[in-house]
């Protein structure tokens, strides 16, 4: 029988990410890895809960009118090709530690310790450059594609800091293109024959769509836009210090 503490972890992984327009897939995967679980059946329900999560956050905020089609479609344009060649290349472990954790750590600090214009009472969003969002998502997508993450985590985080749009919006953009880019991975998944659930996949995404059902509606309704950009430089802390822990 699967423990009750992963349930409980994958239900706050759920809420948290939710608030901020994220699926979780890192946080349903470090919950996992404490127990024993198959890497495939790890993967395989990271993804689908990241799906479901994502999607629910991404219409909570779209009901709520936080949704701009020009902070989501011309960035999925270019990052969805560049997302699959970025699969294909391979890295050495210690230059995708190094990427990943550099990454990781200079969006933790920023979104957490440094203002950004969006939070002002008088900001009005810049206008986003057709070459800009296209450039934008091909290097989110390569990016994505080279360490194995849903991309949501980079694109809200640059929204936000460029001043294309404020906090929410950003979230909600983000809820759209994990969701995307995380179907597509499941595709590939079925089309090698590498999918399971195991027994406890069904019960672990009904946790999860409960959590995300309360992070999302917080996020999208409850939270000001500078709560869910705090919530969002808390997620990047917390992931910056699981993996940076590894070293130490």
């Amino acid at each position: 029988m699967t423990n009750p503490l992963l349930f409980l972890l994958v239900f706050i992984v759920a809420v948290l990410y939710s608030s901020a327009g994220f699926g979780g897939a890192s946080g349903y995967l470090l919950s996992m890895s404490f127990f024993d679980i198959p890497a495939n059946v790890m993967s395989s329900t990271a993804l689908v809960l990241n799906v479901f999560v994502s999607t629910i956050s991404f219409v909570n905020y779209f009901r709520a009118g936080h949704f701009r089609p020009k902070l989501l479609i011309p960035f999925l344009i270019t990052s969805i090709p560049a997302a699959f060649l970025g699969g294909t290349i391979k890295l050495t472990e210690q230059t995708y530690s190094i990427l990943l954790y550099a990454v990781l750590t200079y969006l933790a600090l920023r979104m957490t310790f440094f203002p950004v214009i969006s939070d002002k009472a008088d900001w009005t969003p810049r206008p986003v450059p057709l070459w800009a969002a296209l450039v934008s998502g091909a290097v989110i997508g390569l990016l994505s594609g080279m360490i194995g993450i849903g991309g949501g985590i980079f694109l809200s985080p640059l929204i936000i800091l460029m001043g294309w749009g404020n906090s929410k919006q950003a979230s909600t953009s983000a809820g759209a293109f994990i969701a995307i880019n995380s179907i597509s991975g499941l595709v590939g998944r079925f089309s090698k024959g590498a999918f399971s659930l195991g027994e406890f996949g069904i019960p672990l995404l009904v946790v999860g769509l409960i959590g995300a059902l309360i992070g999302s509606q917080l996020g999208a309704v409850k939270f000001s836009g500078a709560g869910v950009r705090r919530a969002l430089g808390l997620i990047l802390t917390i992931a910056v210090a699981t993996y940076w822990e590894k070293f130490l």
